[in-house]
């Protein structure tokens, strides 16, 4: 079965280089924070994993983070996609360094599998090699450790997690039960960086058999 990889988009992009107090008060910013950038992308766990390298490229850190309900189909706008993310830094040049992470992210490292031709099955089974600020603080683990990024519709999540689980020694540090705002579920994993790896590939297969066979039992 030949799986085709689906990029996601940065829809919009706008930098504020002096935030007003009272919008830096809403996100609880740091006195040293000063400036902000948001951005919209659409597909929210590529973002994420965006805003994860942004923080190891820059002096920067993720102050918001939230997926759109229904997913990037039903968006509320043109430039809404899936998901809105927000970096904050000292001063414009951070984080504008952090968008140059993102983008780079999104356009060439991180991407979703496709199982089927008109792209309407799809999963996420992506490596990040070393943790950022972001995702070690959404797994609870420490700051540079490797992790296994899985998502996938609700079904295939739940079985595929737990082939992942079985095939490698990893540890589920944060389940995200389905159905998400996306209306899909999946989970982190941490471990070595090759168990991570083979905890992906596990999954990925895991998704595929399905694919092949979805009622056998």
């Amino acid at each position: 079965m030949t799986l085709e990889r689906i990029h996601a988009e940065i829809l919009a992009v706008r930098l504020i280089p002096n935030v007003d107090p009272a919008l830096a008060e809403q996100f609880k910013l740091e006195p040293r924070y000063r400036s902000l950038a948001i951005f919209t992308s659409t597909i929210d766990d590529i973002g994420y994993t965006a805003l994860d390298e942004a923080t190891k490229k820059a002096d920067v850190e993720v102050v918001y983070g939230r997926s759109f309900y229904a997913g990037a189909a039903h968006a509320s706008g043109p430039f809404s996609g899936e998901m809105i993310g927000v970096l904050a830094g000292s001063n414009p040049d951070e984080v504008k360094s952090g968008m140059d992470a993102v983008f780079q992210v999104v356009e060439s490292a991180a991407y979703f599998e496709a199982v089927n031709g008109d792209k309407s099955h799809a999963f996420y089974a992506h490596v990040v090699a070393r943790s950022g600020t972001y995702l070690s603080k959404e797994a609870g683990i420490d700051q540079g450790e490797p992790l296994a990024y899985l998502i996938a519709p609700p079904l295939e999540a739940v079985y595929g997690l737990d082939v992942a689980l079985k095939a490698a020694d990893v540890e589920l540090v944060k389940f995200f039960g389905p159905p998400s705002e996306t209306n899909f579920g999946g989970g982190l994993l941490t471990g070595s960086q090759s168990a991570c790896q083979a905890a992906a590939d596990a999954f990925r297969e895991a998704i595929l058999n399905i694919a092949r066979n979805p009622i056998q039992y």
